[in-house]
């Protein structure tokens, strides 16, 4: 076979093949253009999935008439000049592939007007190498791009697209991920001539949360925490969803870099690291976030479609969403005051500055008590925790009077042994005693942990592995990180490494498995946290089998303490299996169960 030069036409539709998945992408990166173009309202038209028709109309600031065929052209564009601009993007769209694609798998229109015209302007093709002339239409100051029959030359590709319905959702999807990122902007969505999305612009953050409920649920965002958190040049933002609006898959997770939406590895491991102490294995968390970063510290043109990013720093970024996601789950206790929005002047892309203060959080690192007990002894050395302590008069007493009763009140009684009924200023609390003294233990246990020394235990024969060239380079580069988790690693060889000291809680855990998984997450992650995620499963078991249980009688003074000991605790809102431990029926809806003032 002989070397050519392929035709330019064959070239723009290899690059369509990059860049036009399906009709969700001509959408996504219509809307991007839109968006950098300064458009505060856009309307999208769709019919048969997006096959038949797209149309995309935006109140931007257009295109002179001059620029109309450049546009169609491959790799122009106004939003890079040079290399450097190229290091630190800050819009969304910047390749110049999207239009020039598009237009060579469909017929494309394309009407701007600027505001400096009188009139618009319009430019088409039909997937063929010429573009026609622009010549004058009548148009408002925006764009308009109106795609038809998408894949009409290239019925290879149209073959593999889903049903109508299908292509549908991915494309309200990719303007769902959109809005999330720009509320100052308002977003319509029609298909088949029926209105499906009316997104208002919103400047204020009571607007942000309506559309946040209008994306994601009223359900997530009344069972959902707002935190806004800096540190170092990075500002973490967003809304965390309670573990009950957990789902069983992660697609209630919207990720978003500079108020670019992606998909990360980094960011949603470092979440599920974060919810690890509330949440079932098996269920995913929910939250939309949003990570603000110097743009020169992220490359994102690792991907041809953008739906990916690269972090100069990755382990760094892990870190910080981990810390800053843990810390406010933490917190998330009876009574405790909920975080402030952000003011409405401030708007997405701009890096917050300053330093967040942290609630102290479980670190397992070269510093921690050992426990080198059998299960039975680690029960009888922290049995003065498997009791309610009981409390000393007069903080559990109920006062003769009070102004204002404590978050989870004061308890009346029990039920079936298993719940604790108290009453506080809104009505009736129901604790599941076992479960809040599952929790209390836990934090207990995790607090004994912290600032002590590791004890760790030498291995009489050392576990032996084999492992690949690039694992044993892992192992050279972050011998600092086992140390750390008490672990001392020694090659033996290019191939084979012995493992000659671990932490002593862990002892009897499958060692080579340990490291194994942790020589995984290294390469993926940059990061692991594999020895934590040990000890606590082996600290939340004792809890577990320390808790009180049912049918044990509690006199008042006890369970009063329980509920006093809820409010101080961290992550008191669910036990350590992700059930929650209490819950709040108000005196408005005990009336409406008896259907009382009816």
């Amino acid at each position: 076979m002989r070397i050519r030069l392929l035709p330019p036409q064959l070239i723009s539709q290899i690059a369509a093949g990059e860049v036009v998945e399906r009709p969700a992408s001509v959408v996504k990166e219509l809307l991007e253009n839109s968006l950098d173009a300064g458009a505060t309202r856009i309307a999208v038209e769709v019919e048969h999935g997006g096959v038949r028709l797209i149309r995309v109309r935006d109140n931007g600031s257009g295109i002179p008439p001059d620029e109309l065929a450049l546009a169609l052209a491959r790799h122009a564009t106004s939003k890079i000049a040079s290399f450097d601009d190229l290091q630190q993007v800050t819009s969304l769209g910047f390749r110049g592939e999207a239009l020039p694609s598009i237009a060579s798998v469909s017929r494309l229109t394309l009407t701007s007007r600027t505001a400096n015209e009188e009139t618009g302007w319009r430019v088409s093709g039909d997937g063929s190498k010429a573009v026609d002339k622009p010549a004058p239409a009548p148009h408002p100051v925006g764009s308009t791009v109106e795609i038809r029959d998408l894949f009409f030359n290239v019925p290879a590709r149209r073959k593999f697209l889903r049903t109508e319905r299908t292509e549908f959702g991915h494309i309200e999807e990719s303007i769902r991920r959109l809005a999330l990122g720009r509320f100052e902007v308002g977003f319509s969505l029609w298909h088949n001539q029926r209105p499906v999305l009316n997104l208002e612009p919103a400047s204020h953050p009571d607007g942000w949360a309506q559309r946040i409920a209008e994306l994601c649920s009223r359900e997530f965002i009344a069972a959902s925490v707002f935190f806004d958190q800096s540190e170092g040049g990075l500002r973490l933002w967003g809304w965390l969803g309670l573990p009950t609006v957990s789902r069983a898959q992660s697609d209630m997770q919207y990720f978003l870099v500079n108020g670019r939406p992606v998909r990360d590895r980094v960011i949603a491991h470092a979440a599920r690291q974060a919810y690890q102490d509330v949440l079932y294995q098996d269920r995913q968390p929910a939250m939309v976030l949003y990570l603000e970063i110097d743009p020169a510290a992220v490359d994102v043109n690792a991907h041809p479609a953008k739906y990916e990013v690269r972090f100069r720093e990755s382990s760094a970024i892990h870190e910080f969403v981990r810390r800053a996601l843990r810390a406010v789950l933490s917190k998330v206790r009876p009574g405790a005051a909920p975080p402030p929005m952000v003011q409405a002047s401030e708007r997405l892309g701009v890096i917050g500055g300053g330093d967040c203060g942290y609630g102290v959080t479980t670190q397992f690192g070269a510093r921690q008590p050992g426990l080198p007990l059998h299960v039975g002894e680690r029960l009888a050395s922290y049995g003065r925790l498997h009791t309610v302590p009981l409390p000393a008069a007069p903080d559990n007493v109920i006062p003769a009077s009070v102004a204002e009763s404590p978050p989870l009140g004061y308890a009346l009684g029990q039920l079936h042994g298993v719940y604790v009924l108290a009453e506080n200023d809104a009505g009736l609390v129901v604790v599941d005693m076992h479960a809040a003294h599952e929790r209390i233990l836990y934090e207990q246990l995790k607090t004994t942990l912290i600032g002590a020394e590791l004890k760790t235990q030498t291995l009489l024969a050392p576990v032996t592995l084999t492992v690949t060239p690039k694992e044993r380079q892992l192992v050279e580069e972050h011998d600092a990180l086992f140390a750390k988790a008490g672990l001392e690693l020694a090659i033996l060889g290019p191939e084979i490494i012995a493992v000659r000291q671990i932490p002593a809680l862990l002892a009897g855990l499958d060692i080579a498995l340990l490291v194994r998984d942790m020589l995984a997450d290294l390469a993926t992650h940059e990061t692991s946290d594999r020895v934590e995620t040990a000890v606590l499963a082996l600290l939340a078991s004792l809890a577990c089998h320390g808790a009180i249980r049912a049918n044990r009688p509690l006199n008042l003074l006890e369970m009063n303490a329980l509920l006093r000991d809820m409010e101080r605790t961290d992550h008191s809102g669910q036990c350590n299996h992700g059930r929650p431990t209490w819950i709040q029926l108000t005196v408005d809806e005990l009336d409406r169960l008896f259907r009382r003032g009816r």
